[in-house]
């Protein structure tokens, strides 16, 4: 294959695993693809954000801010299937239930939902929502462009940082690992280029905010973990993409 079909066959692969977009299916796709579709999930951020940014200005245009920004969480939510989500409720049930590493990793590896996942997705879902709905009205479609590829490439970012914990059954094991350095280039580069639509001074601190949170998570999970797991990468996304919605806020 030339380079050309290889990329384009990556970035199917991360359509196909990181959004619930219309795609070609799994089976076309070899274990290589897989491999390298992590580079191109800021690329798979950038549509979500584009998605989001198209369902607020249209609503927008009929309601109050408050139920755009609902109408662009939920336009997100089913862009993506709630991936993050999910593994944002995984790593608050199994950080609740105990201390001991091999536990959390047992609850995380669960497939219900407890108690600690429904409080953080609600508290998560609404720290969002109330961000959105305040940020000023002019900065906001490219705001949600820059916090949706930002965030996933500061995922691929812990991806590059710690080792990875699950066995050859996990679900994100095709998409794991460590991308060699001129992948890992791309997805930063894609990620970081949103930047560039907002004002000049938000661009730095967004980067600069973007990289302290990505470093906490990588501390904790390593400090608590030894790694992460898929779980660990979605729920990095989530307190990234959060973490960049308030800076204009904060800055206001």
């Amino acid at each position: 294959m030339n380079l050309l079909t290889v990329e384009l066959r990556a970035m199917m692969a991360a359509v196909v695993f990181f959004s619930r977009m219309p795609a070609p299916a799994r089976p076309l796709l070899d274990a290589d693809d897989m491999r390298r579709a992590a580079t191109y999930w800021p690329l798979v951020g950038l549509a979500t954000g584009g998605a989001m940014a198209a369902a607020w200005w249209l609503a927008s245009c009929l309601w109050p801010p408050l139920i755009a920004a609902g109408v662009a969480l939920a336009a997100a939510m089913l862009a993506t299937g709630a991936l993050e989500q999910d593994g944002t409720a995984d790593v608050a049930d199994g950080f609740a239930d105990g201390a001991a590493r091999d536990r959390i990793l047992e609850v995380m590896h669960q497939s219900r939902v407890g108690s600690a996942g429904v409080i953080a997705l609600t508290v998560m879902t609404g720290l969002r929502w109330q961000a959105l709905a305040a940020l000023p009205v002019a900065i906001v479609p490219a705001m949600l462009l820059a916090a949706q590829a930002l965030s996933r490439a500061s995922g691929v970012g812990l991806m590059a940082l710690l080792p990875y914990l699950r066995g050859r059954d996990s679900r994100a094991r095709p998409v794991v690992g460590r991308l060699p350095p001129p992948r890992l280039a791309v997805a930063a580069a894609i990620g970081l280029a949103p930047l560039l639509l907002l004002p000049a001074p938000l661009r730095s601190v967004s980067a600069l905010v973007a990289a302290a949170v990505l470093a906490a998570c990588a501390i904790w999970f390593a400090r608590r973990l030894g790694g992460y797991t898929g779980d660990c990468v979605g729920a990095t996304q989530q307190v990234v993409e959060l973490a960049l919605l308030l800076v204009p806020l904060a800055a206001a």
